[in-house]
């Protein structure tokens, strides 16, 4: 592509150099740069990628965009133009729109819907790809867990990859023949800068709760970053936002798109209720319309309910989105349900934040409940057939992450314990960090007498070894904060590691 076609989507403060020539590829990372390339040199938050310059163009190098005046070619110190530079204010927002540009701008050529918010947006994402094509039609996805081209599996290495991966899927899944794409959009991204450029025909909003403090700073930060994504909406696209979250209106403030929302307590476009809840699904209620998910939990109402808000949005009749809802399995890590012959039940979830702790403990306390009975004191029938629901115990196995948010660490212990018989705080992706120090954070939330009767086993798999001896017939064990993540980051070396084997591993033995 000639250099003048590719920048015309920036609004550059200076042009040094030719532009009538040709490029070859577009990178960021000057290790990867050749002959004929752009370079973009982005300021990261522990390197400056202008630093790099020199050497790209020692490199062959064609242009260079830019944002640091200071380095561009001075006659004055003796260096002269080699290539062309391209001095812009910022060099994520270039980059997000060179990227888009470069790939024949995809996301123009799918209909792409983001999904946003601290937590659901794997569930949602994944269970609209599933069900749009369920319902006949080529889609994408783009997930924390894995990335999908119609049926090919891409693995994915962040949340939202950045800007020259993700334009670089897009143009796949449009060359596959997709027609929808599904991609979750993190608050990082978003600040980054790495969705500029793509043209989001819809947006859904999920809950806000207290994530990435070590990165935004502040709550109202955090906040205001995820309201990019719908104040960025065109008038033609649709938000759909959750009504029960204070946040859930705050984001569609000022959104030029079409509004609606989605609720289980207030008035909204979809609305839900529980009918009859066990561990192997619900029996829900759906704009009038009954439904079994094999789904559990109130937060997974709110997820299917954002899930049939969109769809509706998409022009999918309501009665074919309700068949295909009850034929969804859960997503890998979320509620995910091991049963033991031994009669315990293990639950694998990715619940890694405060609030994202609390939602599935209680979900667990309320299928625990030994009998469901109508307001006359009689008791429902054991839903679809499942055996009477026990009055067990529940165990939790937690541990935070190294390197993020410490604020975090004591309350989701505190929260653990208090909706748990017996926890068991252990190591979760230590990093950089030393594992005894972030259990000693996550201490500070107990008290003395909670200290006392609580377990301390750095080793993730001793812990949940030691859960799962300690479990009898009827009890519950959660097992929290990994959930699809295979492996465990110690030192900078990562070790394979998966919840679910060591759980099988247990259960059977």
């Amino acid at each position: 592509m000639i250099l003048s076609e590719l920048i015309s989507v920036l609004d550059p403060i200076e042009v040094i150099g030719p532009t009538d020539i040709e490029i070859t590829g577009i990178h960021f990372d000057s290790r990867r740069i050749g002959p004929g390339d752009l370079f973009v040199a982005q300021v990261g938050t522990a390197v400056d990628g202008h630093t790099f310059i020199g050497s790209c163009i020692a490199q062959g190098c064609a242009a260079v965009v830019l944002s640091n005046r200071e380095y561009l070619p001075s006659p004055l110190r003796g260096e002269p133009e080699r290539g062309c530079y391209i001095l812009v204010e910022n060099t994520d927002l270039a980059l997000g729109l060179l990227a888009s540009k470069w790939f024949g701008q995809p996301s123009r050529q799918l209909t792409l819907v983001g999904v946003t918010g601290t937590n659901g947006k794997t569930t949602i994402a994944t269970l609209l790809y599933k069900l749009v094509r369920a319902l006949g039609h080529k889609a994408g996805l783009l997930s924390t867990v894995v990335n999908y081209i119609e049926d090919e599996a891409v693995p994915a290495t962040h949340t939202t990859p950045d800007a020259i991966e993700l334009n670089g899927l897009l143009r796949r899944m449009v060359d596959a023949g997709c027609e929808y794409a599904f991609m979750e959009v993190s608050s990082h991204a978003i600040a980054q800068e790495r969705v500029a450029g793509l043209d989001f025909d819809g947006a859904l909003f999920t809950n806000l709760t207290r994530d990435h403090i070590d990165y935004h700073k502040t709550f109202d930060n955090y906040r205001d970053t995820k309201k990019r994504l719908f104040d960025g909406l065109k008038p033609s696209a649709f938000a759909v936002t959750n009504k029960d979250d204070k946040n859930g209106l705050v984001m569609t403030q000022n959104c030029r798109a079409q509004v609606h929302t989605y609720s289980t307590r207030a008035l909204a476009d979809y609305k839900a209720q529980i009918l009859e809840e066990g561990f192997e699904g619900m029996l829900l209620s759906i704009n009038g319309q009954e439904v079994f998910v094999p789904l559990v939990g109130r937060f997974n109402v709110s997820n299917l309910l954002c899930i049939y808000g969109a769809a509706v949005c998409l022009g999918f009749e309501p009665l074919d989105i309700l068949r295909v809802l009850s034929t969804l399995r859960p997503v890998n890590g979320r509620f995910e349900t091991i049963h033991s012959p031994k009669g315990w039940t293990a639950i694998i979830d990715y619940a890694h934040t405060p609030d994202a702790v609390d939602n599935v403990i209680q979900t667990i306390r309320e299928i625990l409940k030994p009998h469901l009975t109508s307001p006359q004191g009689e008791e429902h029938s054991p839903l679809r057939g499942e055996p009477e629901r026990g009055s067990g115990r529940l165990i939790t196995v937690i541990g935070c992450g190294g390197n993020r948010d410490k604020g975090k660490r004591p309350m989701m212990a505190q929260i653990a314990k208090r909706g748990s018989e017996q926890l068991i705080l252990t190591s979760d992706n230590p990093r950089d960090e030393e594992p005894a120090d972030i259990l000693n954070d996550m201490k500070a939330g107990l008290t003395e007498d909670e200290l006392r009767s609580t377990l301390v086993i750095e080793d993730r798999a001793a812990a949940i070894q030691t859960a799962c001896t300690l479990a009898q017939p009827g009890d519950v064990i959660l097992v929290a904060g990994k959930g699809h993540e295979d492996y465990q980051i110690i030192k900078g070396v990562k070790h394979h590691f998966d919840d679910h084997e060591v759980v099988r591993k247990y259960a059977n033995n």
